[in-house]
């Protein structure tokens, strides 16, 4: 089944329809500034969805400032989450985050689990398979079929070791029982770089960083690795790679989480009133016309429903990580269950 933007949109809008107001009243909190700390550094994805849903829940504030500042280093972001979970538990300290932070544990950068904080999920890009612009692979069962026939023989580009977009390569390869020849690299960019010059035959990326590449004609996507396909403005659709390979169900989709989190141990009155504030700017035409513009899927999780999808992101990066040789600590010791 192929989506539209609307269609992936529409469903994250109807819950800001439980606030009443588009301003949220001022008791007690926030009563002073708020910082928000992003643990990647300026102008990268996570600082770019974080500015601006504080800029909107700024708005639901009534105007109370919130501040967002960076503090990279470490693994995983933990010097910026170390830093926020040693401020006080009220509220006024709030951590800027991707799905990427729950490998910190496992590198040895802190000893906490994912679930100390409350996590509020904007959303983010999902992942496709797209080769160079000449391939002969023409669909994604060319491209499987050929990986059958010799298996480990087609070079596979992908960022570093245990990221989001090696586990949905590793995902595609259990799914459809095939293996590639993975070439880690230091990011996506160099990734599809790597692709477009034919270093690599394929690479697995989000559609946001990929869309650019593929509407100039240096890349031709195969597939998204969602169960829904995508239309993509200039191109047309693309179809879902559980279309071909319904296995793939068993192991994806394996999705980007960007937002911010709150200390889980913050008073009640904290969390519900950036839950409201949350829901308003995930309602507000910014965050829309952002998720449009980027080819963002969003989300506005929250509570239970965000810290399940945390708690299943940690398992698997986690334990992935551990199979490959690349974590130092036991996802075992630090008490992550096996995905």
């Amino acid at each position: 089944m192929t989506h539209n933007l609307k269609t992936l949109l529409g469903p994250f809008a109807a819950a800001a329809l439980l606030a009443a107001s588009p301003a949220i009243a001022q008791d007690d909190y926030p009563s002073r500034p708020i910082t928000n700390v992003v643990v990647w550094s300026a102008g990268g994805g996570t600082d770019t969805v974080n500015r601006l849903i504080m800029a909107e829940m700024e708005k639901a504030f009534d105007g109370a400032t919130i501040n967002t500042v960076n503090r990279t280093g470490g693994v995983g972001g933990s010097n910026g989450m170390s830093y926020v979970f040693g401020q006080p538990s009220d509220g006024y300290t709030l951590v800027g985050l991707s799905e990427s932070v729950v490998t910190a544990a496992v590198q040895g950068g802190w000893d906490q689990r994912i679930d100390v904080w409350d996590i509020f999920i904007v959303g983010g890009s999902p992942d496709l398979i797209s080769v160079t612009a000449n391939s002969e692979y023409e669909t994604l069962d060319d491209l499987i079929t050929a990986a059958k026939d010799n298996p480990g023989s087609i070079r596979a580009g992908a960022s570093a070791a245990g990221s989001i977009h090696h586990l949905n390569l590793l995902a595609l390869e259990n799914g459809a029982d095939v293996e590639f020849n993975y070439i880690p690299y230091d990011g996506s960019a160099p990734a599809q770089n790597a692709a477009v010059a034919g270093e690599v035959q394929l690479v697995v990326t989000s559609l946001a960083e990929q869309q650019q590449l593929i509407q100039a004609g240096r890349l031709r996507p195969l597939a998204m690795l969602t169960p829904d396909g995508f239309t993509l403005d200039g191109i047309g659709d693309i179809p879902s790679a559980f279309d071909s390979f319904p296995d793939l169900a068993e192991y994806l989709p394996i999705s980007q989480a960007i937002g911010f989190g709150v200390k889980a141990d913050a008073p009640d009155e904290v969390k519900a009133a950036l839950t409201e504030a949350f829901e308003v700017a995930m309602d507000s035409d910014a965050i829309k016309e952002f998720g449009r513009n980027n080819y963002y899927t969003l989300s506005g999780a929250t509570g239970e429903e965000s810290k399940k999808i945390f708690n299943n992101l940690e398992a698997l990066f986690a334990w992935t990580l551990w199979d490959l040789d690349a974590a130092t600590v036991n996802p075992e010791d630090l008490g992550i269950p096996k995905p």
